[in-house]
């Protein structure tokens, strides 16, 4: 990997910093070659601090080390974008980021849709079609995606492309609510998944 370090007078590249298995945008530091190099050898992300005017090891006295997974350069070769697995709270203000963000995972409009859910959930006198499922109950809930399973097991086995994708669609949604119904979230399941795919 090929840093250009000299486009700047000051021999510092930007460093993105992205959990690793969140892709959340922790923070932005920069980084000399010495620093990159000490990351490197370390495999904990050390930057250049401009305020101290000397390396710094991101959670030298916190503890809350950032630990080197990968790094890449950006098409310029003057910016580097590095994923990494937090110790703890990355910004110095105990927040998990430097924007005051919860470090979570986000799964694009599936987490959303797990809020609308929740949120129907909540609001016992919603007269919507989610709202009375929960009303209905857990067996109720679970009679909905066992419903759905078969019906994309029958489609599943035809031809039918768009029909397929509407029962999977149905089936996902509903085991969102059956996820919720029983106090859990997709993440829960990712988070099994994943130490799944470590052991193996």
């Amino acid at each position: 990997m090929k840093i250009d370090y000299e486009k700047n007078t000051d021999g510092l590249v930007p460093a993105i910093i992205q959990d690793s298995a969140t892709r959340k945008v922790l923070m932005l530091g920069y980084m000399n070659q010495e620093a990159w190099e000490k990351t490197q050898k370390s495999g904990k992300v050390t930057f250049f601090s401009r305020s101290k005017n000397r390396l710094w090891t991101k959670g030298e006295e916190s503890g809350n080390f950032l630990n080197l997974v990968e790094a890449s350069v950006d098409c310029d070769a003057d910016t580097l974008l590095i994923k990494v697995k937090p110790d703890g709270p990355t910004c110095h203000t105990g927040t998990d980021t430097c924007w005051a963000e919860t470090n979570y995972a986000n799964y694009g409009f599936l987490s959303q849709l797990e809020n609308i859910i929740e949120q129907r959930r909540l609001d016992a006198g919603e007269s919507s079609y989610v709202a009375s499922l929960f009303k209905k109950g857990i067996n109720k809930i679970a009679q909905k995606v066992g419903e759905e399973a078969v019906e994309t097991v029958i489609e599943a086995k035809d031809s039918n492309t768009e029909l397929f994708l509407n029962e999977a669609a149905d089936l996902l949604f509903h085991y969102l609510i059956l996820l919720r119904a029983k106090g859990h979230t997709l993440d829960e399941v990712a988070e099994l998944l994943h130490g799944r795919h470590k052991d193996h």
